[in-house]
């Protein structure tokens, strides 16, 4: 396998990893905000802050719900719209050195 092919595969594993990580969070932090605990090592505080970047813009797009927030819900669905018709098609279209 070439140095090519590798960075390639290594390119496709690390944007799959990423948007699987960033909905995985956002996941987590709706289930914390059920389930109010504290996790170790201040992960409450890294969750907090990974999901808020992506959650407070479509929080602000969205109109007030009578205190239902949404913004998980839309973001879940943004990101994985973004990942399959965007970003994986990008991906593909890469010549391949193989």
């Amino acid at each position: 396998m070439s140095v090519t092919a590798l960075l390639y595969a290594f390119l496709f594993a690390f944007v799959m990893t990423f948007f699987g990580g960033l909905q995985l969070v956002i996941l987590i932090r709706v289930i914390l905000s059920w389930i109010p605990m504290r996790l170790p090592l201040d992960l409450n505080d890294l969750i907090f802050s990974v999901s808020e970047a992506v959650l407070r813009p479509i929080r602000q797009a969205l109109p007030a719900m009578g205190g239902l927030d949404l913004s998980p819900f839309v973001a879940l669905i943004a990101l994985g719209l973004i990942q399959s018709y965007l970003v994986v098609p990008l991906l593909r279209a890469l010549p391949y050195p193989g």
